[in-house]
């Protein structure tokens, strides 16, 4: 268009233009299209995106294997892993060599891509498989001094990039070929394995696990959990069995005067008095204590013991010789607790432990306000045997359960006998029994009790756990 020419000209040409008998002749101009019936989508090789300022990213190309698929990666900048990983095809190497000898292929087939400058980075992988080795350094390093058999990998990209990712793999890369994120993994296993042919990869329960960021580099190393199955004999009524948080400070961080810094309100557990020992020979960062059930601070464990398990974080030993702390822990503990049946378990175990409502034989001992005949009392207490209990949740521990009555079964009373104004009772029953009410009744709210049938108050002295009824 000439310079001089006016904008009223140009309406004067385009009315022009529009009225030439378009639109209005007897002749239809796309009489000679041909339609395209039952279109291939799957031959969508075109892009509809707006064109980049970068002509040699914008060509039609079909997906690899093909060598216009494989042309058009070393066209965009695709890395020689990259490359070897989308383009699905055997070299005689894999990884960064494969794509190397895959680049000089085409090159040999197109010498045009031998004038492709490179790209400051790739774009499916931003040039992430050339930290590998740097990666896998890393995490040797890391795990210098931690005892392991097995590993397991977990890898966080950004999701721009893997989107990205994803989109070129799913147009242009070959069926079936390899996404980044597992790529990834699969050479920092390969070079960790080349350093050392003891470490076994698994999918799950490893011994310890690696987290890597790919956008800082940065790597998290896990150390698994041990656990460890035994039972324990509280010989003691002055602990509790696991770790009771300061009344006045509540465990904070530092504790209190009245805890003396501890943040416990006893400075001993069954937990700590067993775990203590384990900690320091395993290198372990703290434990966790799971029992079946529990009893109260001022009630001995006796018997074959209740069962537990403990478990040991971050351990960097996991291989103790368990039957060695079984001795070790009652001389630390001076005999307040013992060990038995020490094994490995695992997580699985923990919730059995938890889930399992075992029977339990208690021996208490208590007295009466009134004197009463001993041998009818004896008589009335055996006749509780078998009974069902009615139990409302006792005052003591309201504050922390729900107000609800309980049902539970007295099994067998097996044994009464008194030494003055005591008596001493050994009975059998259901999980879950609160064994200190069943004497007192709790003001009536354990119904029937020993108490109600002897028609006096009764004071419990003492309570010992004699066995707990399971594995």
């Amino acid at each position: 268009m000439s310079g001089d020419r006016n904008e009223d000209e140009d309406d004067v040409a385009w009315v022009s233009f529009s009225s030439a008998g378009y639109g209005s002749a007897e002749d239809d101009p796309w009489d000679d299209v041909v339609p395209v019936e039952n279109p291939d989508s799957d031959l969508d090789w075109y892009d509809d995106s707006p064109i980049d300022e970068d002509p040699s990213t914008q060509w039609d190309a079909p997906p690899c294997p093909a060598p216009l698929g494989v042309a058009h990666l070393i066209r965009i900048g695709c890395c020689n892993h990259c490359l070897y990983r989308l383009a699905g095809k055997k070299t005689k190497n894999s990884g960064s060599l494969g794509g190397e000898e895959l680049r000089k292929q085409a090159i040999e087939s197109n010498s045009d891509l031998q004038e492709i400058e490179s790209m400051d980075h790739c774009p499916t992988c931003e040039d992430l498989m050339d930290d590998v080795n740097n990666i896998s350094e890393i995490i040797s390093d890391a795990c210098q001094g931690i005892d392991f058999k097995t590993m397991q990998i977990g890898v966080h990209i950004p999701k721009d990039l893997m989107e990205e990712e994803d989109a070129v793999r799913s147009r242009y890369g070959a069926p079936g070929s390899s996404p980044l994120k597992a790529t990834f993994v699969e050479e920092i296993q390969a070079t960790l394995q080349a350093g050392s042919t003891d470490i076994e990869f698994v999918k799950e329960r490893p011994d310890i696990m690696i987290l890597i960021d790919t956008l800082t580099l940065r790597v998290e190393v896990d150390v698994r959990p041990v656990f460890i199955y035994g039972r324990y004999i509280k010989n003691t009524r002055e602990i509790p069995q696991t770790r009771w948080p300061c009344r006045s400070c509540r465990g904070r961080k530092g504790g209190c005067e009245a805890c003396e810094s501890s943040g416990l309100q006893y400075p001993d557990s069954v937990q700590d008095l067993i775990g203590r020992p384990l900690v320091t020979g395993m290198g372990a960062f703290d434990t966790a204590f799971h029992g079946m059930g529990r009893e109260d601070i001022d009630v001995r464990c006796l018997g074959e013991g209740r069962p537990f398990v403990l478990e040991v974080k971050s351990p960097r030993s996991r291989s103790p010789e368990l039957a060695d702390y079984e001795s070790i822990i009652s001389s630390t503990s001076d005999g307040r607790v013992e060990v038995n049946s020490l094994r490995f378990s695992d997580r699985k175990e923990v919730a059995r432990i938890k889930q399992t409502r075992s029977e339990k034989t208690y021996t208490i001992r208590f007295k009466t306000k009134e004197p009463i005949d001993k041998e009818k009392a004896k008589s009335l207490i055996l006749s509780l045997s078998g009974e069902i209990v009615e139990q409302q949740t006792p005052k003591r521990v309201s504050h922390r359960r729900a107000d609800k009555n309980r049902k539970r079964r007295i099994i067998s009373v097996d044994e009464v006998s008194s030494e003055g104004e005591e008596i001493e009772v050994t009975l059998r029953c259901e999980a879950g029994t609160y064994i200190k009410e069943l004497i007192h009744s709790d003001e009536g709210r354990t119904n029937p009790s020993v108490a109600g049938v002897l028609e006096t108050a009764c004071e419990v002295i003492w309570l010992d756990v004699e066995n707990v009824h399971a594995d």
